[in-house]
């Protein structure tokens, strides 16, 4: 990588205590993609959103304090020219496909702020140690885009989908069905899943089995 081609920059994330630091770094200013980022994002905006969608997550998954989150230092941001998915994530960093940024029709920065909202999620969520289903750490993602109001019109409708855990909008939909029912309820599953995951922890946490609560939550929106 080409010194002229890494912008790096470090915001501290106040009370000191915490320490969470991010950082963004833009490594396809060469492509079109990385050119247009520049052009209609840029990395202090980034930067930015970053701390603003953090707070945001722990907000909503109601972690008030330090013990309850997950150990989260240091959280990069990437954007690079690779093919494939819009972004992902490993561990304590995304990666955002230039290709993805550079050929993506409407508000691009509306649209990578809902893409950061889902993608961050991943960064501070629990997923019980990898025995969650997918389709709910996905869902519980969308449902932070959800809950932020950067979700756009194709975003899946209540009551649609063939499956609670079938992920992404499907899930997220199914999970504000079940806040609405008990408030809290998305914040108290998170953290239930910080060790394990077990269907029964919607017993436990709403007095009925899945199948139970899939099948009055379709029957809602059958109309």
């Amino acid at each position: 990588m080409k010194p002229q081609h890494l912008l790096l920059v470090v915001l501290p994330y106040l009370p000191a205590i915490l320490a969470v630091k991010y950082v963004a770094i833009n490594d396809a200013q060469s492509s079109p993609g990385g050119a247009r980022f520049e052009a209609e994002i840029g990395i202090p905006y980034t930067l930015e959103i970053m701390k603003d969608i953090n707070y945001f997550i722990w907000d909503i998954f109601q972690q008030y304090n330090e013990s309850e989150r997950k150990a989260v230092e240091l959280v990069k941001v990437f954007i690079q020219q690779y093919d494939g998915a819009e972004a992902i994530t490993y561990g304590e960093n995304v990666n955002v496909s230039a290709l993805y940024l550079q050929g993506y029709q409407g508000n691009l920065k509306w649209e990578y702020t809902s893409l950061l909202h889902h993608e961050l999620t991943h960064v501070f969520q629990w997923n019980g140690e990898g025995q969650a289903p997918v389709g709910l750490v996905e869902g519980m993602a969308d449902y932070m885009i959800l809950k932020s109001n950067y979700y756009p019109p194709a975003f899946a409708k209540a009551g649609t989908g063939d499956r609670w855990d079938q992920g992404y909008d499907f899930t997220a939909r199914f999970l504000e069905y079940c806040e609405e029912l008990r408030s809290g309820f998305v914040a108290e599953l998170n953290k239930k899943m910080r060790h394990s995951f077990s269907e029964d922890l919607f017993v436990e946490l709403m007095g009925k089995p899945l199948p139970q609560l899939w099948a009055e939550y379709k029957a809602k929106y059958a109309h």
